[in-house]
């Protein structure tokens, strides 16, 4: 019989599961606390449970993690990528960046272009399906096709290998589920790990990405508990969206924008609307302009993200010129839009946005195809 991975079952599941078999009942709190706050692999670890009640946990359950298979050596800001292996031998990828200053723009009261200031801290960003269905044309995991969904103990493996590794103080660092894959498409794992890094983190240090499948944003907002929200745009109309997202052609951009306008939001919090800049494609002033009304009475930010270049990627697709971005950058914060620049970390080791693959293969012919 197959024993069950403790780290699959969210926080309400694992204390019902324990508190049928483990007396007193503080030791099912202990053996959470190993869990979901330390990382524990092992039971064995779990130096303040009785050595008999360890043996009988190892009998009936796992605490089995994703395995490391490489870790790149550090790119020139910091950033590393780690390769997990997974049991079925699926691979997928995540990224530590350290703390670095990231452009943040924001419009005076004046609606005069607002000051450079800097903000950052350490984050770790998670995968949270090997591969990725949504077949978004600038992104190379989604070049390489879909693949399953993982389960939370793959998620919450990817947290704390990066923690550990790095000794990480979990006041001072952020989660972006930004990696591999759809989170929405994978709600309900992706949920209950948000319950699990929730023990150690705050809702609004967590940053859930996603393509803008909309049944999924409206679950979410049911939510008592939510992460902050990032829908990636990428184009201020609905015919160059479908164009480069595909998947959106489901989820057309005036409902999905209807979609975030009902999404509810705790003080002092934003939508962030992602927006990567092709050359040439959506990068104009007009295209910035078109941005601007399109979110008018949404409150959000804009993150505009550099397009981070691949071969595996069509060849017409090209990173701005810095004066592009810039361009870009100044209209929208004079049409009163905030705006945070992402200089995309780990571009050198291909751990930036847009550039995970959970595998190394030759460009092919399927390649070719999209240019």
């Amino acid at each position: 019989m197959a024993r069950t991975n403790l780290y699959d079952l969210a926080p309400l599941a694992l204390d019902a599961t324990l508190r049928d078999i483990v007396t007193p009942p503080f030791r099912a709190k202990q053996i959470e606390e190993w869990m979901h706050v330390r990382g524990a692999d092992s039971f064995d670890a779990m130096t303040n449970i009785p050595k008999e009640l360890r043996v009988q946990l190892a009998e009936q359950f796992t605490l089995e993690l994703p395995r490391v298979v490489e870790v790149t050596p550090p790119a020139p800001d910091g950033s590393r990528k780690y390769l997990f292996a997974l049991a079925d031998g699926n691979r997928i990828e995540s990224v530590y960046m350290p703390s670095l200053p990231v452009e943040d723009r924001r419009p005076r009261l004046s609606g005069q272009a607002g000051r450079l200031s800097s903000t950052g801290r350490t984050s770790v960003c998670l995968s949270s399906q090997a591969g990725c269905a949504v077949g978004c044309t600038f992104c190379v995991t989604g070049f390489f096709g879909a693949g399953r969904n993982l389960t939370p103990s793959e998620m919450v493996g990817q947290f704390f290998t990066i923690v550990h590794e790095h000794h990480l103080a979990l006041e001072q660092m952020n989660v972006v589920f930004m990696g591999m894959g759809e989170p929405l498409l994978n709600f309900d794992n992706v949920i209950a790990t948000l319950d699990i890094l929730y023990r150690n983190l705050a809702p609004k240090r967590i940053t859930l990405s996603t393509s803008g499948i909309i049944p999924g944003i409206d679950d979410l907002a049911k939510l008592p508990r939510r992460p902050n929200l990032a829908v990636s745009i990428n184009a201020p109309d609905r015919e160059r969206r479908e164009e480069i997202m595909p998947i959106t052609k489901k989820y057309p951009l005036d409902e999905l924008m209807t979609a975030l306008r009902r999404f509810p939001l705790e003080k002092g919090r934003e939508i962030t609307i992602e927006y990567v800049l092709i050359a040439g494609y959506n990068d104009a002033a007009s295209d910035a302009v078109a941005l601007a009304r399109l979110i008018r009475g949404i409150h959000a930010k804009v993150n505009a993200i550099p397009l981070n270049e691949d071969a595996n990627l069509p060849q017409w697709m090209k990173r701005p010129s810095d004066v592009a971005i810039d361009r870009f950058v100044d209209t929208l914060v004079k049409h009163d839009v905030h705006v945070t620049v992402r200089r995309s970390k780990g571009r050198d080791i291909a751990a930036a946005c847009g550039q995970l693959r959970g595998k190394s293969e030759p460009r092919s012919r399927a390649a070719a195809a999209r240019r």
